[in-house]
């Protein structure tokens, strides 16, 4: 794994060299004794009097001791300023890298890292940004021209050439009359026509802007009312029923599906953790469904199942010669199966995902004497959250999502979107609901909404968790962002008549259509990329139009604030959170934009990488703890394997440059410079950081940095 310019390595070992240690000097007086152990006591006192005798005097401080106190805070210092430097030097190093390499969005050096995107979409919607960049450069150069000529952009200030100033004017020569004629013409054609517009789009996107806040307001509340309530799904068998494996046990069969394409890094550790999955073997089933392209994967995931295969448990591998229908495709290529007839649940798993042995105890009781439940739904915990600073803001935005949107849905509505993971379906609620279909990216949300619409109701477990791994690489993120953003907007093309002809209540109708679609996956990624990444800068440069400071500064921070609520050991990400949404605001429009109008990329499944990170010390504890149903063990047979398939040059991992977020970092520098000009402090402050915050995710700093 290679280090991270913003990893928590670098960090800690500089705060490791830091630390003071504790000195003990003593002075040519005998009587004294100096006991230095810490600069930064709250009493200040560096010092202590003792007396021959060894009874304790009053502390006081002598030359000596503050000159020890001085050198000791020096050094200190000294030791932040070099860890300080150290960091910035590693940074100036991964930008020459960057530079130097001139690998960009656009450049792909292999199939799986082609851009997600379609290049025609992709250049239209480049070309938007630098048009607004060359735009506002022009009107920037233009207003300070003008103010050094002498006009008032403070605001009360005058905003038009007076007769006596253009008279003024005039005297000092032709050429800077026409300058002051030129832009009071440009003054009143904004204040015209440009500035009616900009207001209208402004005031409709703070709108929709305060919708979604009270929106995500209510969810908080919400959730709040859960925890003092203390609200969860309760079954109606209990633990005790399921642990004394008697006759009367509730052990259902149960299907256990595992797809995976190209994983070669995470699938030993999935299928070790669901073959210890706590349950009757002969009531359980495995299957391995592989997609991989990848012939070595391929042998190594076959051979691993088929070591579990021997060791007793009821396994089997199946491999598809083409991806058809990608994640879809293969869930129901598998249902297919005619032994599936024989299973009442099925459990899925995404390759990197990693069930405790009693998962099936803890989800398969909610089904019990609830026959309108169609589907039981995990939590999922991250193992490696604290990698760098991209895994510890995806670590808020998700636990967001589980903690609070998942646990209010399921408690209130009984509807939330499958996770496409984690989570166990009764097959009956599948096969009503007319099964896996292909027709989007975002099959797990289909599945849901069909069955929702059939009168299937969801559970959502908060209290269970299943780990997996974030992606600890912007590149990977900003595909699986593309990808969860524009599925939703396919779905909802193709399921909106379905909804409005559907039998359930006219309020699920309207939660679904205007809350769950609409406002959370259309307006969101909307008004964030149009208000803060091109309103807000024009406005600098038409300031008839005026955006309000509470918009800018006071509701983007509450709602960050409730959006860290859920995971508090993340509170001093508050800010970068809310800078690092705006950013991703760009990759999450352009997607919103593919589905809605079906474009190339909508339709492209690119699977996240994995860096095989997931559950390292669950590893450990599987081989301390002996499971309950003896396995085989897994030593792959890699000597043989060398010799079978032929090699292949390793493909070189890098880090790119992203023009759009460059483009946009300029633009909003940009604005803030005009800013500046009209004394705005709150609307500079916002635009330099937010453009700053661009300029590192343009530059890839933000999540594994390849030497």
């Amino acid at each position: 794994m290679a280090p991270s310019v913003w990893s928590s390595d670098w960090w800690g070992s500089a705060v490791e060299d830091e630390r003071v240690p504790s000195v003990l000097v003593k002075v040519s007086n005998p009587i004294w004794v100096v006991g230095v152990d810490n600069p930064d006591d709250d009493d200040d006192d560096v010092g202590g009097l003792i007396d021959g005798g060894g009874g304790r005097r009053k502390k006081s401080r002598n030359a000596k001791q503050l000159r020890w106190a001085f050198l000791l805070k020096a050094h200190r210092a000294a030791g932040c300023l070099t860890s300080l430097a150290h960091a910035a030097g590693r940074v100036a190093g991964s930008i020459r890298r960057r530079f130097a390499s001139g690998k960009t969005d656009s450049s792909a050096d292999s199939e799986e890292d082609s851009e997600e995107e379609d290049p025609k979409v992709r250049r239209r919607f480049y070309s938007f940004i630098k048009f607004c960049l060359l735009l506002a450069i022009a009107l920037l150069a233009f207003d300070v021209a003008a103010y050094f000529t002498g006009w008032d952009f403070h605001p009360g200030g005058g905003a038009w050439l007076t007769w006596q100033r253009l008279v003024a004017a005039d005297k000092s020569g032709f050429v800077l009359g026409m300058f002051d004629a030129a832009f009071a013409w440009w003054v009143g054609f904004r204040s015209t026509y440009i500035a009616p517009m900009l207001q209208f789009f402004s005031n409709l996107c703070v709108c929709l802007f305060l919708v979604q806040s009270a929106d995500r307001l209510l969810q908080c509340i919400g959730w709040l009312w859960i925890r003092i309530a203390r609200l969860k799904p309760v079954p109606k068998v209990g633990v005790v029923d399921l642990e004394s494996g008697d006759g009367d046990g509730y052990f259902p069969m149960v299907l256990v599906q595992i797809p995976m394409c190209n994983e070669k890094e995470v699938y030993q550790q999935s299928i070790a953790a669901v073959c210890n999955l706590d349950w009757p073997k002969e009531r359980i089933l495995i299957q391995i469904l592989d997609d991989s392209s990848d012939l070595v994967t391929q042998k190594l995931i076959q051979e691993e199942a088929h070591m579990w295969q021997l060791g007793g448990v009821n396994i089997k591998y199946r491999h598809r010669e083409n991806r058809v229908g990608y994640k879809a495709g293969n869930l129901k290529s598998a249902m297919e199966c005619s032994y599936v007839k024989d299973y009442e649940f099925v459990a899925i798993f995404d390759a990197d995902f990693q069930p405790t042995p009693d998962f099936l105890k803890k989800t398969i009781p909610h089904f019990k004497d609830n026959e309108e439940v169609g589907l039981v739904q995990a939590r999922w915990s991250f193992v490696n959250r604290d990698e760098n600073v991209l895994t510890r803001l995806q670590n808020i935005n998700l636990c967001f999502h589980f903690e609070v949107e998942q646990q209010v849905n399921g408690v209130f509505l009984n509807f939330f979107g499958f996770n496409g993971t984690a989570g166990v379906w009764r097959i009956k609620a599948l096969e009503e609901a007319g099964g896996w279909m292909e027709r989007t990216t975002v099959e797990d949300m289909d599945i849901a909404v069909r069955a929702h619409l059939h009168g299937w109701k969801f559970i959502f477990l908060n209290d269970v968790e299943c780990q997996c791994e974030l992606p600890e690489s912007y590149e990977a993120y900003r595909k699986q962002q593309h990808r969860w953003h524009s599925g939703p907007m396919q779905l909802f093309r193709l399921c909106f008549v379905d909804v409005l002809r559907s039998k359930i209540g006219f309020w699920k109708k309207a939660n679904l259509i205007c809350l769950f679609f609409l406002l959370r996956k259309l307006v969101l990624p909307f008004y964030s990329f149009t208000l803060f990444c091109i309103i807000l800068p024009m406005t600098m440069f038409v300031p008839e139009a005026e955006l309000p400071i509470w918009v800018v500064c006071y509701i983007p921070a509450m709602l960050s604030f409730l959006s860290v609520l859920p995971s508090p050991r993340s509170f001093p990400f508050l800010i970068p959170y809310l800078l690092f949404e705006n950013t991703m605001s760009v990759t999450k429009f352009n997607a919103m934009i593919s589905g809605l109008l079906q474009l190339g990329s909508a339709y492209e499944w690119v699977v996240t990488k994995k860096s095989g990170r997931s559950s390292e010390g669950d590893l450990l504890a599987l081989v301390d703890k002996e499971p309950k149903h003896q396995r085989g063990v897994s030593v792959p047979n890699l000597d043989m394997m060398a010799l079978e398939l032929p090699k292949r040059a390793p493909q070189k991992k890098h880090n790119r440059m992203y023009k759009k977020e460059l483009a946009l970092s300029i633009l909003l520098v940009t604005a803030s410079i005009r800013s500046v000009l009209s004394a705005e402090g709150m609307h500079f402050y916002f635009l330099l950081t937010q453009g700053l915050s661009f300029l590192v995710v343009g530059l890839d700093l933000i999540g594994e940095q390849i030497e």
